[in-house]
């Protein structure tokens, strides 16, 4: 069989270590004679388990002591509405940074629930290069009980890589698809999320790191699912979690600690985007319409610029084994997705294709 690199943008792939890992332990984790997924979530080893994931992520992510972390369900969707019912104080109002489609899609959620203003800060140029246009936003911040946007548009391949100044307003940031790719500092923001399934595990589980001063003001009428302070005060446990999926994240912290931290990530992540986007640059074939400064390192969008010959690229590809290149269909065209995972090999097997389609197709 072709060796198979899948460039999914989620569920994306897992490392094969972590896989290999539970595949080895599913009849018998702990060596209870059983699966994770039939042991009890209040038992002792899974208590251990999650007590385990949290000091790893800790470690790995620099997470301050004043925040708490949990682990979740309803993925990002579901924070967009969790988002206002618990952040929303005496001003009444959010302010949310629009820059493309999943941004939008929470700014559309949050409508449900509270006042709110939008601000576009992606536009194209006149060549149709989307670039962010503002990401100081201090002098209004303060109006608002908190600021959201999105660090990482997965659709365009947008990347906010700078963190917005909001003074000392709070910040709340989506980083499902770029979370745990570089160190932040978490410091400067108030709230962060991230559905798992592009860096952390699989699909099925969302994190959740929030400043503890935030915890125990929502609103009456917030379900107990979505109240920072029942989870925060149940192990993010009121109901049964996704025990496989928190085991898998377990994992993936586990693997990534072992392998030397988020760094070594950050360095592998910008030589894979390096390499891609240094041969479509060259290229006349095919095309990014990203500018420079915000081309995200996580997901690559490029195209021919012609339906038929993209579809045929995809159909080829597949069959080639480089999986899942169809772009979004918002956007259409190609997505190559380089989460953590991915290795560098993914992306060489995959520009020595482009250039074997470019010289059949040009």
């Amino acid at each position: 069989m072709t060796q198979v690199f899948n460039f999914s943008a989620g569920p994306a792939m897992m490392p094969q270590a972590v896989l290999k890992t539970a595949q080895a332990e599913l009849l018998n984790w702990q060596n209870q004679g059983t699966s994770v997924m039939e042991v009890s979530h209040r038992g002792k080893y899974f208590m251990e388990l999650i007590a385990q994931a949290d000091k790893d992520l800790r470690q790995l992510f620099k997470v301050p002591d004043n925040y708490k972390i949990l682990f979740l369900q309803g993925g990002a969707r579901g924070q967009f509405a969790a988002v206002p019912m618990n952040l929303i104080g005496a001003k009444g109002k959010a302010l949310y940074l629009n820059s493309g489609h999943w941004s939008a899609m929470a700014a559309k959620e949050a409508r449900n629930f509270c006042e709110i203003d939008e601000i576009s800060i992606a536009e194209k140029d006149e060549n149709g290069v989307i670039g962010v246009t503002r990401t100081d936003f201090s002098d209004i911040a303060d109006q608002y009980d908190y600021v959201h946007y999105c660090t990482n548009e997965t659709i365009t391949g947008v990347q906010i890589k700078e963190v917005p100044n909001v003074g000392d307003a709070v910040l709340v940031a989506d980083m499902s698809s770029d979370i745990m790719s570089k160190q932040i500092d978490i410091s400067k923001f108030g709230l962060i999320y991230a559905g798992a399934q592009k860096n952390l595990g699989p699909a099925g589980i969302t994190l959740v790191i929030v400043r503890e001063d935030l915890i125990g003001h929502a609103r009456r009428a917030t379900p107990s699912i979505w109240n920072y302070e029942v989870q925060a005060n149940a192990d993010s446990m009121i109901n049964t979690p996704p025990t496989f999926a928190w085991y898998l994240c377990s994992l993936v912290f586990r693997h990534m600690l072992a392998e030397g931290g988020i760094d070594v990530y950050t360095r592998r992540n910008a030589a894979k985007a390096e390499l891609l986007y240094n041969f479509l640059d060259q290229s006349k074939f095919y095309r990014n319409y990203i500018a420079k400064p915000n081309r995200s390192v996580m997901n690559v969008t490029f195209t021919t610029d012609n339906d038929e010959l993209n579809m045929k690229f995809v159909a080829e590809a597949t069959a080639a084994g480089l999986h899942a290149l169809k772009g979004h269909k918002v956007l259409g065209g190609m997505r190559a997705s380089l989460y953590n995972a991915m290795p560098i090999e993914g992306v060489q097997a995959l520009i020595e294709f482009m250039k074997k389609f470019e010289a059949e197709n040009a």
